[in-house]
């Protein structure tokens, strides 16, 4: 995700199935889309945690960051440390398959733009939806991904991206996305518009393109988008939009890859990957993905060709 995302809502967005508009759910509802995964059942992986061991801020002490505030479905009530929220639950998982549980655990608020701009140093690892690319690789560093979004395309309901059916009708369009993400790339690198891509940097900006008819629709991870359309301009939503669907990843790209976030070369960055690997390997990862995110993803698919 990126740098909008923290904007406002952004950093915690997404909450509604979206299918038939009728249906959409409340952005309040922060009920798990499926079984709960009760994170006490992880065991530790000894190869994690011994390499754990030294490379923490504090002896035995783990720090974790995350925005403020957090909204859900990343963190519920805005409290990161219940476990309750898709990336509360990921945290937490990694840092119990590292050795790391209980009071052993804390912790602290940043920006997202700090975050990303290696300017922020008081943590072990951070998470709020933060996509991994090249230029963010040059001042941070980054786990493996611990989940991937499709892109998706919105716009205003009665907009010319409700004729969009397959990727190839997306040329035609004159499109925007938030500057530095895998959308922006997406457009510039698969879409291949007839007019270039339009940046914003604002939630705001992109209703003001939309309105002032700079561009025709946006692009942006499945997520977000979802949560656009369905919450209020002061909670960092754009109203009057409706996702029209989104493209799988073999329709090009890499898919918004999401990763942990750490100070550049932090050898931390290892363990965590071993943590991640052990939780993918046990089913853990997938369990809390479908608890959590399982709800908030639906949008057609729209054909590649």
């Amino acid at each position: 995700m990126k740098k909008l995302i923290s904007l406002a809502a952004m950093s915690g967005l997404l909450l509604v199935a979206c299918g038939d508009d009728d249906k959409k759910s409340d952005t309040t509802n922060t009920t798990p889309a499926g079984g709960a995964f009760d994170l006490a059942t992880l065991e530790v992986n000894d190869e994690a945690k011994a390499c754990a061991e030294g490379n923490t801020l504090e002896a035995g002490k783990l720090v974790l960051a995350t925005g403020d505030p957090a909204y859900p479905p990343y963190m519920l009530d805005d409290d990161p440390t219940t476990g309750e929220g898709f990336e509360s639950a990921v945290a937490l998982a990694v840092a119990k398959v590292m050795g790391f549980d209980g009071d052993a655990v804390s912790w602290v608020r940043t920006s997202f733009d700090s975050a990303v701009a290696g300017s922020d140093t008081n943590f072990d690892f951070n998470l709020q939806q933060f996509s991994i690319n090249a230029e963010r690789e040059d001042v941070v560093s980054f786990s493996d991904p611990y989940y991937t979004a499709n892109q998706a395309i919105l716009g205003y309901a009665d907009g010319p991206g409700k004729d969009v059916t397959k990727l190839s009708d997306l040329k035609a369009l004159k499109l925007g996305a938030a500057a530095g993400t895998t959308s922006l790339q997406f457009i510039t690198d698969v879409i291949k518009p007839d007019t270039a891509a339009f940046e914003f940097g604002s939630n705001a900006d992109a209703k003001a393109a939309l309105d002032a008819g700079q561009i025709d629709a946006i692009i942006s991870d499945v997520p977000t988008a979802l949560y656009w359309s369905v919450a209020a301009e002061e909670d960092g939503g754009v109203p009057g939009t409706t996702v029209f669907g989104q493209f799988s990843i073999d329709a090009g790209g890499a898919g918004d890859q999401w990763g942990l976030l750490f100070v550049k070369d932090n050898p931390l960055v290892e363990c965590v990957n071993l943590a991640l690997a052990d939780l993918e390997s046990t089913g853990a990862l997938a369990a809390i993905t479908e608890q959590w995110m399982a709800g908030y993803t639906e949008a057609p698919t729209l054909s590649k060709d």
